[in-house]
């Protein structure tokens, strides 16, 4: 890996820690007279370090972790480009070939759409350009974690999705004020992650019509799951890439209402695997629909309330 002294003047560098062995590449976001905070590239992760354990990277040469994210992210892209060839291939067995036109489906789908709340507005972009490539119907908005829970109260009834995600940053605090790990209060955001996902199981308490996906970087999977998420992170308290939210809300856009979501799929192809994220058995929110619409811009599916 190609490392050379930071000069420590450029925001926005490719940096590493040496005191970590240099295995997860971030960015520097500003400089407070000897540390910086950075952000990590590839996962949900914000941190402060001092400027001397610091060495910039050639964006060719990330760290370790690092690449091995970016091969994951990868392959976790590729599987859910097949997923949606073999859901294709399942609406044409369960219509059949006389719905088909001149070798095009008759049909018209309606992916499950969904409502994006991300604490850090660069990892927002990232995950929206992915819902465009994957065709899934999503609304994103940058909403610092504590005011998630007011925000939604707002965008629920307006949006009205069939999936929300609630992400952004956490982990556990240095200087918490307890060693117990199962305490919400040894968490940087949990606590709002929380009452965002509480107030929207108000909003809709039927795991099967709203997907609640929650969390980010060491989060309190348990605590998330008891408020009412149905997927979460991070059982193993480990970091977290900033799309694995991303892939599990497209699992649940992209899985028919017939079909429950398969965990396991969900373990082994995000990017974090089974100790970064976990959840319930649940039901898709994907659709199709006859005939072929003209016009799909007309169409309004108001979810069951």
């Amino acid at each position: 890996m190609g490392i050379e002294v930071i000069d420590l003047t450029n925001l926005g560098d490719l940096v590493v820690r040496k005191s970590y062995g240099g295995d997860v590449t971030f960015r520097i976001e500003r400089i407070e007279r000897s540390e910086a905070i950075i952000k990590g590239t590839e996962f949900r992760l914000l941190a402060d370090a001092p400027l001397t354990d610091l060495v910039r990277v050639d964006p060719a040469s990330p760290g370790e972790t690092t690449q091995r994210a970016r091969i994951k992210a990868t392959e976790s892209l590729k599987r859910l480009t097949q997923d949606r060839k073999e859901l294709a291939e399942r609406n044409r067995m369960a219509i059949g070939r006389e719905l088909y036109v001149q070798g095009e489906p008759a049909y018209f789908e309606v992916p499950g759409k969904v409502l994006h709340l991300d604490g850090d507005e660069r990892y927002l972009q990232k995950s929206l350009s992915l819902y465009e490539k994957l065709r899934v119907p999503a609304q994103g908005y940058f909403v610092t974690e504590s005011q998630m829970a007011h925000v939604l109260y707002r965008l629920l009834p307006a949006v009205k999705p069939d999936i929300v995600v609630l992400t952004g940053h956490d982990g556990v605090l240095k200087s918490r004020p307890t060693g117990d790990l199962y305490n919400i209060a040894s968490y940087k955001n949990s606590k709002h992650f929380v009452e965002a996902i509480q107030a929207a199981r108000q909003y809709e308490r039927n795991f099967d019509t709203l997907t609640i996906v929650a969390g980010a970087c060491q989060s309190h999977f348990e605590a998330l799951l008891q408020a009412g998420a149905n997927f979460a992170s991070s059982p193993g308290r480990v970091l977290i890439h900033a799309l694995d939210p991303v892939y599990i809300a497209a699992k649940a856009s992209l899985t028919s209402i017939r079909e429950t979501i398969q965990i396991t799929d969900v373990l082994n192809h995000t990017i974090s695997g089974a100790q970064g994220v976990g959840g319930i058995e649940t039901r898709g929110s994907y659709r199709i629909g006859l005939p072929k619409l003209k016009d799909l811009s007309t169409l309004k599916v108001v979810p069951s309330m």
